[in-house]
């Protein structure tokens, strides 16, 4: 220690107290400290000079400061003749192991041997100095060395878990796992004389005492002990030495393994490393025996999702019935768990592969089951029947085979087979049942003298060319002072139910679906112009065939534009609306009644061969859009009346076409002006019994001079292939003339406010007396339109501090039954000292925003358990 610092540290003491007292009892500084220089301080040897003397001077000199020297030990009190001076004094040490102490802050003297064992992790000042921050004064040497790993292993957290944390994400770098690596942060364990110290305290909390231990083996044994202790079979036999031993202190192994999933600054580890263990362990071979049952709480190996996906695979391929509504319940078990959770699908490709894999088999399911409920296939007393069937129920055969696929595409970049067979079945499902059987169905009430294609009207349903009429001006006489129009280029009916469901998850804003009977021949250009108000619609005979609206023309959103001017109308596209912003936006429509806004994603992608393959992503994508587009009106715009409609459908499969499904026409009837695979336009067309035929004077409104007859292939059939064939609109198929309109309101009425739904804690229980123990929640409510699903994370607290895992469950049941409203769930408390008298909680966070939803007081008693 130098001089100075001797100098330094004396100067502050004397500013306290008068009197100080240095027994420097291996006299170190016994030739060196007569060149101390402190302002008026006397020097006193005590072995030189009588007490009785040291007394008699210090009385004399009452303003005089002392610095009582002595190379011996301090005197026992009953022989310490200066004891009455020592008792209003200050000690001081200039030993190393001294200067430590009072440097950590620590008052107990009996540390000072275990920091001189401690010399080699001491000895680096910067280590020293991250110490001091955890150190605290009644810290004792088993407190000591956790914190010394901690520093040593660079985390804050001075507990096992922290360091087990940071030894075990060692096992990866750049990307790589080595299991068989010691890590640096090991190596500096070692070499500062702390493993036995890390060894104790892992015994100490996880009951793991091997006689040659190290951080692969207890890597393995922690991880096949969480998997073991949430399987509900028994340990898979080649399995079972890696379990460790103390039950009590096993749950501390699966405490640990959630939280290290659950932390999103290391969960890429947690996932690199579990593969490698997993691997190791020839996992997929030892799952093989295992069912979804066995293994629907276990979260800790990506093999285990995988597993659980390929049985609930084979039930769906096997038509399980009401057994179904349990595969559902496993279903939504796992979604709130790890590898699967929604929440974290789009931060890691397995993730978000995981979590596709159970949207396709929840499609799958609800697809197959509707099927069973139509196994005679469709029949319709009327075309407004059939029309009502298609908006009510039959849609959900196009939207769940579009959800399905969607989520088939999200797994197919994993290289995965697991959902192959399961696609072929709902391809043979949709193309080769659905849409054949509807097409046969559809066709009898379009064709005929009292069929609909005469007629082209049905009872209570607008036609789409009276839009403006029927929709738009009874909202401007209720009294709207600006009406919004969006038009999204083939937004089917399936998307449009979708995307009212999503708008009215946003409180004060009301979005109702309805429908119109779409135009034909059903492609942009007619519907377009048939949206527009209106009193004449006709063609103009011209190499494009456009349409003229009052005599003008609409073809282009400009040329629309110039079109509403007179109504005291604009025509936008919708990216241009949304990057003029709030303030420019209320700009453009300051002086504006009617907007309307021209939205095109499906049609954009689907209507190229380039691209049709991925119609459903833009599907998706578009409902997306139009919900932040509603939101951008309301709330930027003060849009309180909105409109969203179409100018017709599609329809897509995924398969590829034969030639069973073409309508070859030898050659193009005379008269043909326009071709496209699923319509002809022409004057003087005849009719043919292969097609279906009219003129858009009935079907669209057009004037009789200025209308054209068209033929449309029946069914689902194409003219021709070219230019792309799965993606197609044009004729009279429902989901192409089904046309959707979604009204949007926004209001501060009680009634439009959402809410998310209320939980309970179930039971009178309010003890916990076993290391895993299950409770019970009941959703308040049913999820309806103003009454949304929650996501909460459940976890036992000690204040704030967590004394158990965590667990996602969500709450989203639509049943009025209670039963069927409740959930449960398993936590794993750690093994521990619980006050069996202190009150601890139990706590529900909302996993989003993290706003503490529920707090029940309980009791922890582990005594019991803990002796079996």
């Amino acid at each position: 220690m130098s001089l100075q610092r001797i100098t330094d540290s004396l100067a502050a003491l004397f500013a306290a107290q008068p009197i100080v007292f240095w027994h420097d009892s291996e006299g170190e500084f016994a030739t060196t400290v007569d060149n101390l220089v402190l302002d008026n301080v006397n020097l006193v040897r005590l072995h030189e000079t009588p007490a009785l003397q040291v007394k008699i001077d210090i009385e004399r000199q009452p303003g005089q400061c002392w610095l009582l020297y002595s190379t011996q030990p301090e005197p026992d009190p009953h022989v310490d003749w200066l004891l009455d001076i020592r008792l209003r004094s200050k000690a001081f040490k200039a030993d190393s192991t001294s200067i430590l102490l009072d440097d950590l802050g620590l008052v107990s003297q009996t540390l000072r041997g275990h920091l001189k064992a401690r010399a080699k992790f001491l000895r680096s000042s910067a280590r020293v100095e991250r110490l001091k921050r955890l150190v605290i004064a009644s810290d004792n040497a088993d407190d000591l060395d956790r914190k010394m790993l901690a520093v040593l292993v660079r985390t804050d957290q001075p507990e096992l878990f922290a360091i087990l944390l940071r030894l075990f994400v060692a096992f990866v770098q750049e990307g790589e796992v080595d299991l068989n690596a010691q890590p640096k942060v090991w190596q500096d364990i070692i070499a500062n004389d702390l493993e036995d110290a890390f060894w104790l305290l892992v015994k100490l909390h996880l009951g793991y005492a091997e006689t040659k231990p190290s951080l692969r083996d207890l890597l393995f044994r922690i991880l096949v002990t969480d998997f073991s202790r949430s399987a509900i079979a028994k340990p898979v036999g080649a399995l079972q030495h890696f379990v460790l031993p103390e039950r009590p202190l096993a749950a501390n192994a699966s405490v640990f393994a959630s939280r290290w999933r659950s932390d999103m600054a290391h969960y890429s580890s947690y996932h690199l490393i579990t593969a490698a263990v997993g691997r190791d362990l020839d996992l997929t071979q030892l799952l093989a025996g295992l069912s979804a049952d066995d293994l629907t709480e276990v979260m800790t190996f990506e093999d285990v999702e995988r597993r659980i996906i390929s049985d609930l695979k084979d039930r769906v391929l096997g038509g399980a019935g009401a057994a179904l509504d349990a595969v559902l319940a496993l279903i939504a078990r796992r979604r709130d768990g790890h590898w699967a959770n929604p929440i974290l699908a789009n931060t890691h490709d397995v993730h978000r592969a995981l979590a596709a894999s159970y949207d396709a088999l929840e499609a799958a399911i609800h697809f197959l089951a509707l099927k069973d409920q139509y196994q005679d296939g469709f029949s319709f007393v009327s075309a407004k029947a059939g029309f009502s069937a298609y908006q009510t129920e039959l849609f959900r055969f196009d939207q769940g085979y579009r959800h399905f696929n969607r989520a088939y595409e999200l797994v197919e970049p994993m290289g995965w087979s697991v959902l192959h067979e399961l696609k072929q079945r709902i391809e043979a499902a949709y193309s080769g049942w659905f849409m054949p059987q509807l097409s046969s169905a559809w066709g009898k009430i379009l064709e005929g003298g009292a069929g609909l294609l005469s007629s082209w009207q049905l009872p209570e349903v607008i036609n789409q060319q009276h839009f403006f009429d029927k929709v738009v001006v009874p909202l401007s006489d209720d009294g709207a002072k600006r009406v919004f129009v969006i038009i999204s280029d083939a937004f089917r009916f399936e998307v449009a139910e979708e995307l009212a469901q999503a708008i009215n998850s946003n409180s004060r804003i009301k979005a109702s679906l309805s429908s119109m009977l779409g135009v034909l021949p059903s492609y942009t250009g007619l519907g377009m112009a048939a949206l527009l108000p209106h009193q004449r619609l006709a063609y103009k005979i011209n190499s494009n065939l456009e349409l003229v609206a009052d005599g003008k023309p609409v073809s282009t959103t400009e040329q629309r534009g110039a079109y509403l001017d007179p109504y005291a109308g604009a025509a936008i596209k919708a990216e241009d609306l949304l990057a003029m912003g709030k303030d420019k936006g209320r700009e453009f429509v300051r002086d504006r009644r009617l907007i309307y806004i021209y939205h095109d994603r499906i049609d954009l992608i689907g209507d190229k061969q380039s691209s049709e393959t991925k119609t459903f992503e833009a599907a998706a994508d578009t409902v997306i859009e139009l919900a932040q587009l509603v939101k951008f009106i309301v709330n930027s715009l003060n849009g309180y009346n909105v409109l969203v409609t179409a100018d017709h459908g599609f329809i897509y499969q995924e398969s590829a076409l034969a030639e069973a499904d073409k309508s070859a026409l030898s050659d193009k009837p005379e008269g043909t002006l326009l071709a496209k695979k699923r319509y002809l336009l022409g004057q003087g067309l005849r009719g043919n019994d292969k097609v279906w035929s009219g003129n858009t004077a009935l079907t669209a409104g057009t004037e009789p001079e200025g209308s054209l007859d068209f033929w449309l292939p029946k069914g689902v059939n194409r003219f021709h292939f070219a230019g792309g064939a799965r993606f197609v609109h044009g004729s009279a198929m429902p989901q192409e003339i089904v046309v959707p309109v979604i009204t949007v309101r926004s209001t501060e009425s009680e009634l439009a406010k959402t809410k998310v739904v209320g939980i309970s804690l179930l039971g009178a229980s309010n003890k916990v007396v076993t290391n895993t123990q299950r409770f019970e929640f009941i959703q308040n409510e049913a999820v309806s339109e103003r009454v949304l699903p929650r996501i909460l994370v459940i976890c036992l607290r000690d204040g704030d501090q967590p004394i158990s895992n965590e667990q996602t469950i969500t709450f989203d049941s639509h049943s009025p039954l209670l039963d069927e409203r409740k959930r449960s769930v398993l936590l794993t408390v750690l093994s521990g000292s619980y006050d069996r008298n202190k009150e601890y909680f139990l706590v529900a966070r909302d996993a989003t925003t993290k706003v503490e939803v529920l707090r029940v007081p309980l009791k922890v008693d582990l005594a019991f358990s803990n002796d079996f």
